[in-house]
């Protein structure tokens, strides 16, 4: 499709097996149905260390920092799935986030955010699914001017959720977070039109 909205799906996490880079790929199957083009990033494969502003004067925003960011910047949509820590926003996301808000001279301030329509979602062993952690990445996203669409989900019990070939037991589920993907894609397409 012409002017397909570019769209960058990933989770918060590291780990090799996450719960939420499975749950991610869902929702970017969903936009890809709905006409977007996907990229699925994994942070593990972008190692950044700690913000630290001393660094950053010293040596200037961090390579792989700074290739996450461009990626930002080359999509206008957003699906992230972050798993939940100490009711909370995971440390690797919080800390590519915070990195990925850094200006270099001549660029517009929040650059790899401004004007993202971003989908949230979750989940993780326990009974809520991470949606509490839901509630930090909708503040700070809100907060450096991402549209987050008001549809989310926390999936439960991820260690039970998920079919051997990564979709979700429960199709109701499944729709739902594909639904997730297609709507991001949707509201793209109608604001390039």
């Amino acid at each position: 499709m012409a002017n397909s909205p570019r769209i960058l799906a990933f989770a918060g996490s590291t780990r090799t097996n996450s719960y939420n880079k499975t749950l991610v790929k869902i929702a970017g199957t969903g936009a890809r149905a709905a006409g977007a083009e996907v990229t699925f990033l994994d942070l593990r494969d972008l190692p950044m260390p700690l913000y630290d502003e001393d660094l950053e004067a010293a040596e200037g925003i961090p390579a792989n920092a700074l290739k996450f960011k461009e990626i930002m910047v080359a999509h206008q949509g957003l699906l992230i799935a972050s798993p939940e820590y100490n009711s909370s926003i995971s440390g690797v996301l919080k800390n590519a986030i915070d990195w990925a808000s850094r200006s270099t001279p001549g660029e517009p301030f929040l650059a790899a955010f401004t004007d993202k329509v971003a989908a949230i979602m979750s989940t993780s062993p326990g009974g809520l699914g991470g949606l509490r952690g839901l509630v930090h990445v909708r503040s700070i996203l809100s907060s450096i001017q991402v549209l987050v669409i008001p549809d989310q989900i926390a999936i439960a019990k991820a260690h039970e959720a998920f079919n051997p070939d990564g979709s979700l037991k429960d199709s109701a589920q499944q729709t739902t977070v594909e639904n997730l993907g297609a709507k991001v894609a949707q509201i793209l397409t109608k604001l390039q039109n």
